[in-house]
């Protein structure tokens, strides 16, 4: 028997390895900070036994409450992932499972590899309606791409979407494959209305390093990206430093940040409400897209969520109350779960890659919607 995690995103501390029945392991922080929620790892050697592995670090997680009521990922080809077993016991998260074959990869959530970025990237290109644009490197000499679909004249509405600013929150990425698919598609009319009066700028993943490291929530620096939105740094936090300069460059009318939420089993939107500039222009904005996203997909839902922040209360050292502030915008933080959506369970699979772009593809009918109040 055997755990390796030494590939793309993989992470986990194995501690022994002596029984099928009590296989202990830990799960690791990120390369240069404290945060610790993601694994990602091969078990080899172990078909057709009752396997039980036991997580014994739980308590000293980023989201402990991440961990109720959570399911495990699991797959055998790593193209197609489903639910196993998980349980808590005392302060452990443990999975029982058999598996069927003599290699198989468990998963925090069904990844998002690097090499799957690449391609998405080259899919894009290869369209003929997007064209792709180098803003600078990562701190470990990554790549920081831009997609821009669009004509680029002045009198275009600018939209940024940008994903996985905490790189293991993979579903951010899926969500955007759905959005630029549908985008990309010359027969979709939503998306040639759109193209005919918008401009899209997307950063299908702004941490390339932390997704490679298999970080939960830094970049190589340790840096929390979404912190750093006021006063980015170029030796810690390039990511967000050439990317909001960029903004700066063509400005921004609407604004999505797509993450996932550990805790919470709900598809929903943070907005700007505690930002010096919120305004009912805005609030107005705000309602009309949340309106718009709930007919377009019954997956989003506008009663749980985060609590709204107290009029100048904001962060705007975060993604969305920065933009949202500086551009005087519609901008909000799309989160999606890492469990499952407790409107529409699905015992088999949770909340996975293939829901996450599905709900991409509906948010271009939640943008359409808006378009003409956005300027």
């Amino acid at each position: 028997m055997k755990i390796s995690s030494n590939f793309d995103a993989g992470s986990i501390e194995v501690i022994a390895l002596n029984s099928f029945e009590d296989i202990q392991l830990r799960i690791r922080k990120d390369n240069a900070s404290d945060f610790a929620q993601w694994f990602y790892f091969r078990l080899q050697g172990a078909a057709y036994e009752p396997c039980k592995l036991r997580f014994l670090n739980i308590k000293d997680t980023a989201y402990p409450k991440g961990w109720e009521d959570y399911q495990a990922v699991a797959s055998y080809d790593r193209v197609n992932w489903f639910r196993v077993p998980t349980y808590l016991d005392g302060d452990e998260l443990v999975i029982e499972h058999v598996p069927l074959a003599g290699s198989i990869y468990y998963a925090y959530f069904e990844p998002y590899s690097h090499e799957q970025h690449l391609n998405l990237i080259g899919m894009a290109q290869s369209s003929g309606l997007s064209q792709v644009s180098d803003l600078g490197s990562t701190v470990q000499q990554r790549d920081i791409n831009l997609l821009t679909i669009g004509h680029e004249v002045e009198s275009d509405l600018k939209i940024w979407v940008i994903a996985r600013q905490h790189p293991g929150e993979t579903m951010a990425e899926w969500f955007v494959e759905g959005l630029l698919t549908r985008l990309l598609d010359t027969q979709d009319p939503t998306s040639r209305a759109l193209l005919d009066r918008a401009t899209f700028y997307v950063v299908p993943n702004m941490n390339p390093d932390g997704a490679i490291l298999g970080n939960l929530r830094t970049n190589a620096a340790g840096a929390n990206l979404n912190r750093e939105w006021l006063n980015p740094s170029p030796e810690t936090s390039p990511e967000v430093f050439h990317v909001r300069n960029k903004m700066l460059e063509t400005g921004v009318d609407l604004f999505l940040d797509i993450h996932g939420d550990e805790a919470i089993p709900y598809v929903f939107v943070a907005g700007t409400e505690g930002v010096p500039n919120y305004n009912e222009r805005i609030a107005a904005l705000e309602t009309a897209f949340k309106q718009q996203l709930r007919v377009a997909s019954p997956d989003f839902q506008d009663e749980h969520g985060y609590d709204k922040d107290a009029p100048g209360a904001a962060n705007l050292a975060m993604a969305t109350a920065w933009v949202g502030n500086q551009f005087n915008c519609l901008a909000y933080t799309l989160e999606m779960p890492f469990k499952d959506n407790d409107n529409l369970p699905d015992d088999d699979f949770g909340w996975n890659g293939q829901r996450s772009l599905r709900l991409g593809e509906a948010s271009l009918s939640a943008i359409y919607g808006v378009l003409k109040d956005l300027r």
